[in-house]
């Protein structure tokens, strides 16, 4: 699992469990923007790494780096279903940019896996730290 992951993945659970004690309708309006800000932001960020990695496989899937590509995937499209189930839980809506999201992360997916398989590492790697970043913020 990523670094982000593990961050993601440990926080989130608690914030969200203190949050589900109380019924929607009971939170503090801060709170709830708290909740809204977070699951959107993260939901954009696993559906635009869901994308690029789609992308990645598009050109990259049967070559040398292609089953490294296919696990990290299987990873993001887990943290997008997590994500995908939350928003209708916590009544959370999705950010306007979904659609945006979806083409440029699978050009960039695609675009760095035509420029050959250090490129699209590299693409990999500069998200992560992105997203490591952002989470340790």
């Amino acid at each position: 699992m990523h670094s982000h992951s593990l961050v993601v993945f440990r926080t989130l659970p608690r914030l969200l469990l203190c949050a589900s004690t109380r019924a929607a309708s009971t939170r503090s309006p801060k709170s709830q923007a708290l909740i809204d800000r977070i699951i959107r932001v993260d939901h954009a960020g696993e559906l635009g790494a869901d994308r690029i990695y789609a992308g990645q496989m598009a050109i990259l899937g049967k070559s040398s780096v292609g089953p490294l590509i296919k696990h990290m995937w299987e990873q993001e499209q887990e943290h997008l279903a997590t994500f995908s189930k939350l928003i209708p839980q916590y009544r959370v809506r999705p950010t306007a940019l979904l659609p945006l999201w979806n083409v440029a992360g699978f050009a960039l997916g695609a675009g760095t896996a035509l420029l050959g398989k250090e490129a699209a590492m590299a693409c990999t790697e500069a998200v992560e730290a992105v997203i490591g970043e952002h989470y340790n913020k």
